[in-house]
């Protein structure tokens, strides 16, 4: 798993920088995505489905391809999807996310999508998988093989993956012109050399001292808002699936809806604080948790002062453009999970009960 966290700003570059036309400020798939524009401006919405990691990225799918395409969408599970209603599909396009591409669920909610008339782009890491083969256009990810049971570099490919499909997407609709396509191609670009800075000493010692609060934790919150709600959610699954921590993540809105009971100093909170339009709203919710006698992890740009006096530990990340925060906002919260599970004497590969792809509904 640590050598897969290392691994992700080459995968970056694995799964982004061929296909980008910079000149054109748009981006070209190879011949499994033989969407033309005229077909992707058809579309009316859009369904996302997947599970477990993968799920996430499709949330933070839904939320590029409505910012940057306008086109709106929505997120299912894709083992709920067989009980749901049986809508017209011919304006919908269903993206399936499987980083094996054997995700039974999965699977079965894609040939249920094909059965009802609908159209499937399947977004995996496995050529020649069964969602590789059987869906109606693909885009692979090409992060390597995967070893670790909790995905970590998978799931980085799928958000870049994602990243790339709203520009092709916000194109071919006419939503980005050529002049912010290169701007968004130009971000990602610059972003390869940021991510070095993740594995620095000064940010190793910053996970230990974060470490320390999660260690003796029974359970703990994290905490993000709007592309890093998502993150969030991830950041709790990782810690679960390798340390046998129990984390939620959940939008900090909804902190004060319940969860707020939870708060105490034997509690820690994580809470993702980068800027951006929810910035001020988080370093309230730190507050609020502070106010409570809870501990902080906040995860924040490097040099963040009013971050720092809030907060009890800062895992700190280089600033970077807000769309592309997710991708550097889950590097330390991976590492951070495999610290504390590598204190624990946890099986970390291999986690008790998972297996790396599940087969079965």
């Amino acid at each position: 798993m640590l050598k897969e966290i290392e691994e992700q700003p080459d995968v970056l570059a694995r799964t982004a920088f061929e296909r980008l036309r910079d000149e054109e400020g748009d981006v070209e798939f190879e011949d499994g995505f033989a969407f033309g524009d005229d077909e992707l401006s058809s579309f009316r919405r859009l369904r996302f489905m997947a599970m477990g990691t993968s799920f996430h990225s499709a949330l933070l799918g839904k939320l590029m391809l409505e910012e940057l395409a306008a086109l709106p969408g929505d997120t299912l599970n894709a083992s709920e999807f067989l009980y749901s209603p049986r809508l017209p599909e011919q304006d919908a396009l269903t993206v399936v996310i499987s980083q094996s591409g054997e995700t039974a669920d999965s699977l079965r909610a894609m040939r249920e999508v094909q059965a009802r008339g609908g159209q499937v782009l399947g977004l995996c890491n496995v050529r020649g998988s069964t969602l590789d083969r059987e869906a109606d256009h693909v885009i692979l990810t090409h992060c390597g093989p995967e070893v670790g049971v909790a995905s970590t570099k998978a799931f980085f490919g799928q958000v870049v993956a994602l990243y790339l499909l709203a520009v092709r997407v916000g194109r071919a609709r006419r939503v980005l012109d050529a002049a912010a396509g290169r701007r968004l191609l130009d971000d990602l670009r610059h972003l390869r050399p940021k991510l070095d800075a993740l594995f620095g000493a000064e940010e190793q010692a910053a996970t230990g001292r974060a470490a320390d609060l999660l260690e003796p934790a029974a359970g703990c919150l994290f905490l993000g808002r709007s592309l890093n709600y998502p993150i969030a959610l991830e950041g709790a699954l990782k810690l679960k699936e390798i340390s046998y921590i129990h984390a939620e993540g959940y939008a900090a809105g909804e902190m004060k809806h319940g969860p707020i009971a939870l708060i105490s100093p034997e509690f820690p909170v994580v809470a993702i604080a980068t800027p951006g339009r929810t910035y001020e709203k988080m370093l309230s919710n730190i507050e609020e948790v502070r106010a409570r006698g809870g501990r902080v992890i906040a995860v924040g740009v490097r040099g963040d002062q009013r971050l720092g006096e809030l907060a009890d530990a800062v895992l700190p990340v280089p600033e970077v453009p807000e769309l592309l925060s997710p991708l550097v906002n889950v590097i330390p919260l991976q590492q951070l999970s495999y610290e504390v599970a590598l204190r624990l004497g946890r099986e970390i590969d291999q986690p008790r009960n998972l297996a790396k792809s599940v087969t079965v509904e």
